[in-house]
């Protein structure tokens, strides 16, 4: 064989969404005042991403364990780029949040690998409130900064991007 090729580069790094792009969250409401936080700043993030608000569809489920189930059922629908998990399990006096947070990582990760569909893991697993209300700060004024939401919303967006690169044969 003779002659250079040169590989074909996939990264989402530089991807956009698509018009009409669909993306679905699945919010626990166990630990809702961080909840709340990471989904602004999720909402926020694929705002500036150009997003529509239409185009997002918000499930409540009633803690992080439930998570994987809803995922799995928003990515079985096949409309969405992606689907966003959003979740905070504090710690507690006995080894119950490990467990939740062990189930629940699992879960999302099969639902994504079963569907080949991002499905993001923003699950906070902290020590302490404190800890938690850290990782889900920030706001609109400092595009949310440090909020583990927005920063799930744009690995979303990077992983859609990338998978539809790869889909089509091509690089972002």
């Amino acid at each position: 064989m003779s002659g250079t090729s040169t590989p074909t580069v996939f990264d989402g790094t530089s991807a956009s969404v698509s018009r009409g792009t669909r993306i679905a969250i699945a919010v626990a409401r166990w630990n809702e005042s961080i909840t709340r936080r990471l989904l602004a700043g999720a909402l926020h993030r694929f705002g500036v991403a150009g997003v529509a608000a239409d185009a997002v569809d918000v499930a409540w489920v009633p803690g992080s364990f439930e998570l994987p189930l809803a995922a799995d059922a928003l990515a079985a629908t096949d409309r969405y780029a992606a689907v966003l998990c959003l979740g905070a399990i504090i710690k507690g006096d006995t080894s119950h949040d490990h467990h939740i947070a062990t189930a629940a990582a699992a879960g999302i990760e099969a639902a994504g690998r079963d569907h080949g569909l991002p499905v993001i893991f923003g699950v906070l697993t902290c020590d302490t409130l404190a800890q938690a209300m850290v990782r889900a700060g920030g706001d609109e004024a400092d595009g949310f900064a440090g909020n583990k939401g927005a920063e799930c919303a744009a690995a979303a967006i990077e992983m859609a991007g990338l998978l539809e690169a790869i889909r089509r044969g091509g690089a972002a």
